[in-house]
């Protein structure tokens, strides 16, 4: 699809080239007539199709001015003829030189074969920008040039690469453990107490296994996979209540306790059961990576437009250089943690995902030492649902896919979060 678009694009750009550097207009002609002309052609004529011809001048100028893709033309001095806005902040021009050598052998090779590709980075504002570079032979010995950017293309393809290398890994985990565990079962076949930890430990993989397929599946739902269910108005005090019931067993095991405050009759309009899963995994975040005898709260209140939920622990915190990925898929602060905890590190990638879905936002803040607040703001008035990321949902959508034929090679998997 990107070559497609590019084709289009460079087609387009030429045909604007072409115009707008044309040196002498040529005048359009009246087809033959079939018939005899009522009314000799006089000097007006000529005036309309000169303004006609001035005008579409303008216009394609204006066109080639404004277009995404820079647009240069050098002339056979190497001179530029032709630069839009796009190449003048790109910074590859200066005065009425190509100041990137790249560009120069670019021309020079249009020039000798009228047509030819590159691809090269360039610098804006300290962030690199990669773009794929079109130079054709025009009129004149001149050379025109269209670049593209294509650095979100290039960032969702490696996004695409890790994300199937950290599935790959993550499922060969659990799915390896199992394995070795049935050979050990095989082999202790005589060891009852044996039998009992393997077995106990393939339940835990298993289970382990499962909740990652399962939160796979609920990330594509999200991200576009299937149409959102129709929105509801729901009372916040109830999706609190629930999540908190959920969640006091586990806490009650560490002696955690888990408070609730707010406003009794704030309402959103959302999906209960999208809302009920992001509570739920961030208060299960809080409580897994939280010390013994200490308390969680969870408090929801009205803030303009917004309904916003907060989540604060006094756990183990993250540090400054973690709180910035940690809404990235499979990314854990503590991998070992994780690991005990039982964690996939797609929960915070959910909970984003929800929020998105819903209009909203989730926030965090923590310090390292002394736990973490995260802050899930929901419209409360009916609005329409973000727009899904169409990289994103082409990234999850062919999972199942690209992770068959990545066969078990195991990617390199980020370390990451609570989730």
């Amino acid at each position: 699809m990107t070559g497609w678009i590019l084709g289009a694009v460079c087609a387009l750009a030429t045909l604007a080239i072409g115009i707008a550097i044309g040196r002498n207009s040529r005048r359009t002609t009246r087809a033959p007539a079939t018939v005899p002309q009522v009314r000799t052609p006089g000097a007006g004529d000529d005036a309309v199709a000169h303004d006609d011809v001035a005008n579409t001048r303008r216009t394609v100028s204006k066109l080639v001015e404004e277009m995404s893709p820079a647009i240069i033309v050098v002339d056979s001095t190497e001179r530029v003829r032709l630069a839009n806005r796009s190449a003048r902040t790109l910074k590859l021009v200066r005065e009425d030189r190509v100041v990137v050598r790249e560009l120069l052998a670019l021309c020079r090779e249009a020039h000798l074969d009228d047509s030819a590709w590159i691809d090269l980075e360039v610098r804006r504002d300290g962030q690199r920008v990669a773009l794929r570079g079109h130079g054709l032979s025009l009129a004149d010995r001149m050379v025109g040039l269209v670049l593209v950017d294509v650095s979100e293309s290039y960032r969702v393809e490696a996004v695409r690469r890790d994300f199937v290398a950290n599935v790959s890994h993550e499922l060969k985990t659990p799915v390896g453990a199992i394995t070795l565990l049935g050979e050990a079962i095989e082999d202790a076949a005589d060891d009852q107490a044996a039998v009992r930890r393997f077995a106990l430990s393939m339940q835990k993989e298993s289970k382990r296994l499962s909740v990652l397929v399962q939160e796979l599946i609920e990330l594509s739902r999200l991200q576009g996979g299937e149409p959102s269910p129709p929105g509801t108005t729901i009372r916040i005090a109830d999706i609190v209540a629930e999540c908190a019931d959920r969640a006091r067993t586990v806490a009650a095991a560490k002696s955690i306790q888990i408070e609730t405050a707010g406003e009794a009759d704030l309402t959103v309009l959302g999906v209960e059961r999208h809302l009920v899963m992001a509570l739920t995994n961030l208060l299960t975040n809080a409580v897994s990576y939280s010390s013994e005898a200490t308390t969680v709260a969870v408090t929801y209140r009205a803030e303009r437009d917004d309904a916003v939920i907060v989540v604060k622990d006094q756990g183990i915190g993250i540090a400054a250089d973690d709180i910035k990925r940690i809404f990235e898929r499979f990314y854990r602060v503590d991998r070992a943690r994780s690991r005990q905890t039982g964690g996939t590190g797609l929960g915070l990638a959910i909970v984003k995902h929800i929020a998105s879905n819903h209009g909203g936002s989730i926030e965090v803040w923590s310090q390292e030492g002394e736990g973490s607040t995260f802050t899930l703001r929901i419209p409360r008035r009916p609005a329409r649902n973000a727009a899904i990321d169409a990289a994103d949902h082409s990234l999850v959508s062919d999972t199942a896919i690209e992770v068959a034929e990545h066969g078990t090679q195991s990617g390199a998997s980020r370390s990451t979060l609570p989730e």
